[in-house]
């Protein structure tokens, strides 16, 4: 199996970029803005913790220089107490900091994936036809995560991290600067070994990503289409595919392991050999009595403190690294302008009539590669208009377009007598209800998905909706009825009984415009009963456009537009056009297999 977005999903997780890029750190900073009282707090917090570390080493050389060495019981007994009590503080410090630190990140993210779904949920469905729905998700999920990552993981305390090693450096230098020099003489070795662990880890980072994007697309894939997999019993190839990018993934982690242990290791011996060459030059200053037992303990001390955070470098790297190219993702997304939006000033809402026009309508999803050609046809107030013809004719692109989906690239489509790029958008697909052939209903019980969060919507007005379209019979026979709960896409429930739904949705929300796109065509013939005797309650009073493959469906219907290869063909009544003998006659004899008579003709259109 392959996936269409696979690749341009590896591109994208491949677009690893800087540890640190101040423009993005700007965009970030403006999610944080709100916030900044609390993260200034935590910003203060930072040097008061970090300076209460620094004064322990420096307190155990006091207690030792002035009162081990002279035997003051009373003076060590209270030098005791000082350093616990620097290290309270600094336990205490630390929390706050990192309480504030979390707390301003969590509230900052929340707010960034809030700002990111409502964005996705303003752009056209022509973003989503090209954008695997995967992608989106990892965007509001993970994505964030791993920023949620980088301040957990201590990321932003780099700088700190800093500026406390440049602190412990000064201190020991201002204690014994021979010393200070011993103890720091295997800093040239370390930074090399850092330098080559940070281009290391960028590729092997690079190569988990592309894994994870490869392994999370086959995952959605196989998934998504389990029913196929079973069917044809591919299960063992499927596992042996899925088994090869696991291990592909696996592979990748373990060379990050690898660098990451080899850092670790290589930090944790530079440092014991620094101890080591201090400890060898300070023996023979303590004998000669010109170096204290006490500053020996606190450089050993200072020394450990100096490599923790050369130790924690290769998480934090590595989680910065990944948060920026995160908030390059997120913030590509969130820079891509909704090409269908409302008007600056949208036309004054006209009264609700129903009245419907295509204009010389030309559109094409793609360059120069129309569906429908100079198409144009007026529906009046009230009247039922069907629309039929061969697959590809291109009926729903007109749908798509009526509720301004997508955008003519010629013409005008105008609902009640305004141009539908002149609507304020709600206010015009407020106006069109439709039914589709393919019902998604949520996770949730039946009465939100009939009145889908509308609190105009009474418990009252739903039941007497689901009564004109026949569908109370089923709900009340449900444990619960209008509260039954409903799995994800309604899948316990039938196909006609969601149809069912469906329009039950669409009277409770009471459209002027109501657009029925193939909603009889995968029903059982007691069903489809049903829904036929539910479609003259639904569209009574109401302008009522219906796509359906099913001719009986359509026959009483007041016109009938043939579409041919995205062009009108013939318009008429169902009888009109058997008399014609033109393309609707062939679909007619195809359908209930009639034979044909005579040749087929192209009907004049009338519109």
């Amino acid at each position: 199996m392959s996936n269409a977005g696979d690749v341009v999903e590896h591109q994208q997780e491949d677009a690893l970029g800087k540890a640190y890029d101040a423009r993005l750190a700007r965009r970030l900073w403006g999610f944080v803005r709100p916030y900044r009282g609390l993260f200034a707090l935590s910003i203060l917090l930072l040097p008061i913790s970090s300076a209460l570390m620094l004064t322990q080493p420096y307190i155990l050389k006091l207690a030792i220089d002035r009162h081990v060495a002279t035997g003051d019981a009373d003076g060590l007994a209270l030098m005791g107490m000082v350093y616990l009590a620097a290290i309270i503080g600094e336990c205490c410090f630390f929390y706050a900091q990192y309480y504030c630190t979390m707390l301003v990140a969590q509230r900052s993210l929340a707010d960034l994936r809030v700002r990111v779904f409502a964005h996705i949920q303003r752009l056209p469905l022509s973003y989503f036809d090209r954008n695997p729905i995967g992608r989106l998700v990892t965007r509001l999920t993970s994505d964030v995560d791993v920023m949620n990552e980088m301040f957990s993981a201590g990321a932003m305390t780099i700088f700190m991290d800093v500026i406390t090693m440049a602190g412990i450096v000064a201190i020991m230098l201002s204690l014994d600067f021979k010393l200070a020099l011993v103890a720091l003489a295997t800093m040239p070795v370390l930074l090399l070994a850092i330098n080559y662990f940070r281009i290391a880890a960028r590729h092997t980072y690079r190569a988990i990503r592309e894994a994870l994007a490869r392994l999370n697309s086959y995952l959605q894939e196989a998934l998504s289409g389990m029913l196929v997999i079973q069917l044809f019993v591919r299960e063992a190839r499927s596992l042996d595919e899925f088994r090869a990018l696991n291990d592909q993934h696996r592979r990748a982690n373990h060379w990050s392991n690898i660098y990451e242990a080899a850092l670790f290791s290589m930090v944790e011996s530079l440092a014991s050999i620094s101890a080591a060459l201090m400890i060898w030059w300070a023996a023979g200053g303590i004998a000669s009595g010109v170096l204290a037992l006490g500053t020996l303990v606190a450089f050993i001390e200072y020394l450990q403190r100096f490599f923790i955070p050369i130790r924690d470098f290769s998480t934090k790297y590595a989680v910065m690294q990944s948060a920026m190219a995160s908030a390059e993702r997120i913030f590509q997304l969130l820079d891509t302008e909704p090409a269908i939006v409302s008007p600056a000033v949208p036309s004054p809402e006209p009264t609700a009539a129903g009245a419907i026009e295509f204009d010389g309508v030309w559109f094409a999803y793609k360059d120069d590669d129309y569906v429908l050609r100079d198409v144009s046809f007026r529906v009046a107030p009230g009247e039922k208009i069907a629309i039929v013809g061969a697959t590809g004719s291109g009926k729903t692109s007109l749908i798509k377009l009526l509720s301004r989906f997508y955008d003519v690239n010629r013409g005008t489509i105008r609902v009640d007598g305004v141009d539908v790029r002149e609507w304020e958008l709600a206010a015009l697909r407020r106006r069109i209800g439709v039914v589709l052939q393919d019902v998604y209903l949520f996770s949730g019980d039946i009465a939100s998905n009939i009145s889908l969060g509308n609190d105009e919507i009474s418990p009252a007005v739903m039941e007497e909706a689901a009564r004109r379209v026949n569908a109370w019979p089923f709900i009340a026979a449900l444990p619960g009825g209008l509260h039954h709960r409903l799995r994800e896409r309604g899948s316990n429930l039938s196909t006609g009984q969601r149809q069912l739904l469906a329009f039950a949705r669409a009277l409770a929300y009471d459209p002027k415009i109501l657009v029925l796109d193939e909603a009889t065509s995968s029903v059982d013939t007691e069903t489809e009963n049903l829904i036929q005797d539910a479609l003259v309650t639904l569209m009574a009073d109401r302008t009522s456009v219906v796509i359906a493959h099913r001719l009986s469906t359509i026959e009483h219907a007041d016109r009938i537009v043939v579409l041919h290869h995205g062009e009108i063909r013939e318009i008429g009544t169902h009888q009109e056009l058997l008399e014609v003998r033109g393309i609707y006659r062939r679909l007619y004899e195809l359908q209930y297999h009639v034979p044909a008579k005579a040749p087929v003709a192209v009907a004049p259109v009338t519109s």
